[in-house]
């Protein structure tokens, strides 16, 4: 019989990486028979959290794949940038295969095929020994172990292009491969997840599945959804040209269709809910972890590992109340971007925040709010101030990677059925995004009259898809894949500099924006702040009416100029892409694994 060891090795240690509860306690060895490892639901499940133990390495999701890809895009910034920071340049279209944050021999390229290899052993030992039909935990476990290869596939293809295709236990003989076409990797885990789907329970079908830090049915379908649209889509292909597949398993109708359908089956269902927009990311900074509201599946971080707040959360300049790490802020919303919501929409003050967090003598608590320059925003979405404890770590904070919630369902439904069907037959699935958007009296005119006007074409319905998803999704990484597949990310980017152009200097529709912003106190024992001046009409002669007869404080400093120099610089409007993104949609396959294949691996697009 084979041996397995990796399984149970890693076992024993990643209780102390990643916060799923239901832990193997029991003593066991090392190596242990294939056979009793896979007819035994317990030692199975062992093993699949070996997979999911290579999200948390340090170089994995854990501190390089969630903090540094997905920005820069139309909506999404690396805040710290500049031009020759190593970030920066990862961010901006501009890598090198040299960049230290992710040419190591453990990074996330690395971390990631160790993932798919240790799913690889699970899989094929599962469809060897375990009875899938009639033993449901087993069946679950099998499942998950699909769908966690189909994630980690799905990933490498969204930050590389073309990889290496490994489904298959690495021999003598599979120890260096070259890449594979993307396409073939496409139709292999959009079939897995098809299977995956037959076994893995709906949420809270099972105690399994009552927890969003284990795999259910409406994630799996969802994932295959997102899949397909991006399997259908447009990506730079390694002889520089954009274009769709040409594989007729791939075409738009038929990828459309599948994504059609896995998510009419999730609605159908009836086993998620579409919960408030700042409900849902309250609940997930509170680490409720409880199945069936909008979250689908979250990346598992234990409560001293994971850097998602510290990467994606407002930023506190100091430990306070809130939080022993001094950090947040890495990533932020475009500047521009603010404006272009409907200033009813109650996404835009909850993911653009104008604000950090600063000691503050005058209270009692010793922090509040502090207003920050045009320059400068930060996400609201994850927020150490609301979680359930103190974040304690040196840099990890522990709060958990939410990878696809509800609402993306309703909106690839309503995008795949717009173009099969048209948008009279999208409507209804647009309309719940929309509409949890804004307030009841604003119901008429923000949704109705709105879906009504971009109904009129496929067209119009399709670019207002485009809108909403930044709308709803900006701050949570998957804009730059949907910029990519709808064959849009350069001419995005490039509206984006324009604007930011604009506003740099306050031209048209910028110019209606007052030189300060005005603020004061709103509660003492929570440090929050009313702010004046950031809508376009704001006035500074209003501004300083609220100072006389409110109370307020103007800012110290100008909001958009500094030295009477714009603060958003041509640098930092160039290093939003260094290069033409569509020359560089992908990274590249860094040096150490260039260099460790054996002459097998090599670059593309133009590196």
């Amino acid at each position: 019989m084979k041996k397995i060891l990796y399984t149970l090795i890693f076992t024993l240690v990643c209780g102390a990486f990643y916060s799923c509860d239901d832990m193997l306690t029991a003593d066991v060895k090392s190596s242990i028979d294939d056979e009793i490892l896979f007819t035994t639901p317990r030692l199975a499940e062992g093993a699949l959290y070996g997979i999911i133990n290579s999200f948390m390495e340090t170089n994995s999701y854990r501190g390089r794949y969630i903090p540094l890809y997905g920005t820069n895009t139309d909506t999404e910034l690396y805040i710290y940038s500049s031009l020759t920071d190593r970030r920066t340049t990862l961010a901006g279209y501009a890598p090198e295969t040299t960049n230290t944050d992710m040419n190591t021999e453990n990074g996330s390229w690395a971390m990631m095929y160790q993932a798919i290899e240790r799913a690889n052993l699970m899989i094929e030992g599962m469809r060897t020994y375990s009875d899938l039909e009639n033993n449901s935990e087993l069946a679950q476990i099998y499942g998950e172990a699909l769908a966690l290869r189909a994630l980690f596939y799905a990933d490498l293809l969204k930050a590389w292009g073309d990889i290496p295709a490994r489904f298959e236990p690495i021999t003598n003989e599979t120890m260096y491969i070259a890449k594979s076409d993307r396409d073939v990797i496409y139709k292999q885990i959009i079939a897995d997840l098809e299977e995956a789907a037959e076994y893995v329970a709906w949420p809270n079908e099972t105690t399994v599945t009552s927890t969003v830090e284990r795999m259910n049915k409406a994630f799996v379908k969802a994932l295959r959804a997102r899949l397909c649209l991006a399997a259908a889509g447009y990506g730079q292909r390694p002889d520089g040209t954009i274009r769709r597949s040409t594989d007729p398993d791939l075409t738009v109708e038929k990828m459309y269709t599948i994504a059609r359908d896995e998510c009419l089956d999730i609605i159908n269902s009836n086993t998620c809910t579409l919960g408030g927009f700042e409900e849902t990311f309250k609940e997930l900074c509170e680490e409720v972890k409880s199945a069936g509201r909008e979250s689908l599946y979250e990346i598992p971080f234990a409560a001293g590992r994971g850097r998602v707040a510290y990467t994606y959360a407002i930023r506190h300049r100091v430990t306070n109340m809130y939080t022993n790490i001094a950090q947040g802020g890495v990533h932020g919303p475009m500047p521009s971007f603010y404006y272009d919501y409907d200033p009813q929409d109650i996404r835009r003050n909850i993911t653009c925040i104008p604000y950090q967090w600063n000691s503050n003598s005058s209270l009692d608590i010793g922090v509040s709010q502090e207003v920050l320059n045009i320059d400068t925003w930060y996400f609201g979405k994850y927020r150490y101030e609301w979680m359930s404890r103190v974040a304690s770590g040196d840099s990890d904070d522990g709060l958990n990677w939410l990878y696809i919630r509800y609402a993306d369902v309703y909106l690839m439904a309503a995008e795949a059925i717009n173009e099969l069907s048209g948008p009279a037959a999208a409507v209804e699935y647009f309309y719940p995004v929309r509409a949890r958007a804004f307030s009841n009296a604003d119901q008429a005119e923000k949704v109705d009259q709105y879906i009504a006007d971009i109904s009129v074409s496929k067209e119009r319905f399709f670019e207002a898809i485009v809108d909403e998803r930044a709308f709803e999704f900006t701050g949570e990484m998957v804009r730059k894949q949907d910029l990519i597949r709808w064959g849009k990310l350069g001419e995005k980017i490039g509206e984006a500099k324009e604007k930011m152009g604009r506003l740099a200097v306050r031209e048209a529709p910028y110019e209606d924006l007052p030189n300060y912003l005005y603020y004061k106190i709103a509660d003492e024992n929570t440090g929050e702040i009313d702010i004046y001046g950031l809508e376009i009409g704001d006035t500074d002669t209003e501004g300083e009416e609220l100072v006389t007869d409110q109370g307020y404080t103007r800012a110290s400093s100008q909001r958009f100029t500094s030295n009477d120099e714009p603060r958003i610089d041509s640098d930092k409007i160039l290093s939003i892409a260094l290069n033409d993104p569509d020359e560089y949609q992908f990274w590249p396959i860094f040096e150490v694994f260039i260099n460790n294949s054996n002459g097998m691996l090599v670059n593309d697009y133009n590196y």
